[in-house]
């Protein structure tokens, strides 16, 4: 019977030993209710670093992911279902969802991104079938294919990013369409905060338009000093968007720079920028020595003057005349200068 015991004794004690270190191990990569995590392996990338931020958590805080032998880990406080945007050195990007006590994980190729798969939640696992399914279509291919997503899902939080991303980014933004899938969505999510916001938004993109007349604002720059429609007193004017995470929005504010030294007080200009950080922000503005008016409020995406004039891309740009009248919008920057010469002759 001793024999018996010490055999059964000697079994448990191989057992614990053996497995429950892994066991252990494994709880202690879980993550806290309130938390969520974010790890990420990706091959052909050593050291790097990557933006997140959320567009619909409340919270729009821009952090920063260090990358180092291709592994990273991210972690933030989070009560409920949110849509985090991972922004890579190239400027593409990676939507993923959290959660509270959820670890996401995305696993992929520095050189596929677009065959980069996250998993975690089913919100994870549908929105990387969804991109893998339309990763080889045309751009108007899977714009048609948003667009039917959203009207077929208006409840599914897929349809926040879906919508930003495919219908008001870029030179082919339809706000039109957009704001009838909004109207969708808010109806079938009639207490999300971010949809609510978005409504505001495209309200606002009517202005965006050429012919347009901006409604008088009023907006504090990152000085302090109080600016308005009133302000806009050259004979061409232009409002832009611009933000440290985006390296072509820095040199369009250069660009606008050595116009501004060209054209004098004929051109004025406006911009806004849409980093967290008034602190970054600043240091960029000093080390550049731009002069003119910038709002920085660190609300990024949700910075009233954004929401006002209808902003949805970085860089925009909106060109106005001393009247406030629009007469161009979106300008790309390798543009800009022919744009003004021909307006400025």
């Amino acid at each position: 019977m001793s024999h018996i015991v010490h055999r059964f004794t000697h079994t448990v004690l191989l057992y614990l030993f053996t497995f429950l270190p892994f066991y252990l191990s494994l709880v202690s990569c879980g993550v806290d209710n309130g938390r969520f995590r974010l790890e990420g392996q990706l091959e052909n990338v050593d050291q790097s670093e990557f933006y997140i931020y959320s567009i619909d958590a409340g919270n729009a805080k821009l952090d920063t992911i260090t990358v180092a032998q291709g592994h990273f880990v991210y972690e933030t406080n989070l009560k409920k279902l949110a849509t985090f945007v991972l922004l890579y050195p190239n400027l593409s990007e990676q939507v993923i969802y959290g959660n509270s006590g959820v670890t996401a994980k995305l696993r992929g190729d520095a050189s596929h991104l677009k065959e980069v798969e996250v998993t975690g939640t089913d919100e994870n696992d549908q929105m990387t079938a969804w991109r893998l399914s339309v990763s080889e279509m045309t751009p108007p291919q899977v714009k048609q294919e948003a667009i039917k997503f959203i009207r077929e899902n208006p409840s599914s939080i897929l349809c926040n990013y879906i919508l930003q991303r495919y219908l008001l980014t870029g030179d082919e933004a339809d706000y039109k369409t957009a704001a009838e899938l909004a109207a969708l969505m808010l109806k079938a999510q009639p207490d999300n905060g971010h949809i609510i916001r978005l409504e505001k938004q495209l309200r606002g993109l009517k202005y965006a338009v050429k012919g347009a007349t901006l409604p008088d604002f009023q907006a504090t720059d990152i000085n302090g000093n109080a600016v308005s429609r009133q302000s806009l007193k050259g004979e061409l004017n232009i409002i832009s968007t611009w933000s440290l995470w985006n390296f072509e929005s820095q040199t369009q504010q250069r660009r606008l720079q050595a116009l501004q030294r060209k054209y004098g007080s004929r051109l004025g200009l406006l911009s806004i920028s849409l980093d967290a950080s008034k602190k970054d922000c600043r240091k960029f503005l000093e080390r550049d020595s731009i002069r003119w008016n910038v709002v920085c409020d660190g609300q990024v995406w949700e910075t009233p003057l954004v929401l006002q004039l209808g902003f949805s891309d970085v860089p925009g740009n909106l060109l106005v005349d001393r009247q406030g009248k629009v007469l161009d919008v979106n300008i790309p920057t390798a543009k800009i200068e022919e744009k003004v010469r021909a307006i400025l002759k």
